[in-house]
């Protein structure tokens, strides 16, 4: 009978495992295949056609829609590199400012033991109730009370509020992974508040701070809707460019896709320049829950 049972046992495993292979292959295909499609596109030279004609290659690739987004010579970025210079400053402004926040807040509710500390912060995590598409008329008012019209500022300003609730909680989440006899160590030797805060503290989160960083950067680089409706075409951003295909019905669409590929690359490079502080963060969060 144990030998019977051993033998389902194994069997089980085997299926579960065969299943969970084809499931991940499954969706490791549905999500490289939008990614598949946009070099497909950008290495077209005929503008993009080869989307419509069902190829799973191009006949003719050419990087040439690659040089026209570099050298500014394709419709709609003749001022690529000013727009990608826009959108680098509100995905820069709006992670250094967000980490700045986010590991103040979280370093003065858990070390300084605020009374209502944690109420605030849990507080701040009600806003991402309300979509954030439903804040953009208010937020539009503000931003020209303030004169903030057509400024990167404002856009910086919504991205940060935005990451800032969520940068909060992972910062207190790992936090508490973290043991309290530092901190009362370096109170002990006569250490400030601002002496544990940058030489304990932030030494120490550097694998949250890392995860903090990469989501504000994809918050600010992945927006549209904010950009585009605060912002003129003086101002414009990569993603606000992108936003023209759908208007125009013959979109050099090979450029465009170019265009979003080099787009892309700055997430990614952060992502892999911090991965190993990533995964240790997943891990210490895991191996603490």
């Amino acid at each position: 009978m144990s030998g019977a049972a051993g033998s389902r046992d194994r069997l089980r495993r085997m299926l579960v495992e065969a299943g969970s292979a084809l499931l991940a292959v499954a969706l490791l295909i549905w999500s490289l295949l939008p990614i598949y499609n946009m070099f497909l596109i950008a290495l077209d030279p005929e503008e993009g056609e080869v989307e419509f004609t069902g190829n799973l290659w191009t006949p003719e690739p050419s990087l040439q829609s690659f040089v026209e987004v570099v050298t500014q010579d394709a419709r709609y970025l003749e001022t690529f590199w000013q727009q990608f210079g826009n959108s680098v400053i509100i995905g820069v402004a709006t992670t250094i400012l967000t980490v700045a926040i986010g590991s103040l807040a979280s370093f003065a509710v858990s070390n300084l033991r605020l009374g209502k500390g944690r109420l605030l912060t849990n507080t701040a995590l009600l806003s991402y109730a309300i979509p954030a598409s439903f804040l953009i008329v208010p937020y539009y008012r503000i931003v020209h009370v303030y004169g903030l019209a057509d400024n990167l500022l404002a856009v910086i300003a919504a991205q940060v509020t935005f990451a800032t609730p969520f940068a909060i909680l992972i910062l207190q989440l790992y936090g508490w992974l973290i043991p309290a006899a530092l901190d009362d160590a370096a109170r002990v030797d006569g250490a400030s508040p601002l002496q544990i805060y940058l030489r304990i503290y932030l030494p120490v989160m550097v694998p949250a701070l890392a995860v903090v960083a990469v989501y504000a950067l994809l918050l600010a680089w992945n927006d549209y809707l904010y950009q585009a409706v605060l912002l003129l075409p003086r101002h414009s951003t990569v993603a606000m460019v992108q936003g023209n295909l759908f208007a125009d019905t013959d979109a050099e669409w090979n450029a465009m896709m170019a265009a979003g590929i080099i787009y892309a690359l700055p997430p990614i490079l952060l992502l892999l320049a911090l991965r190993r502080h990533v995964a240790a963060s997943l891990a210490m969060v895991s191996a603490g829950v």
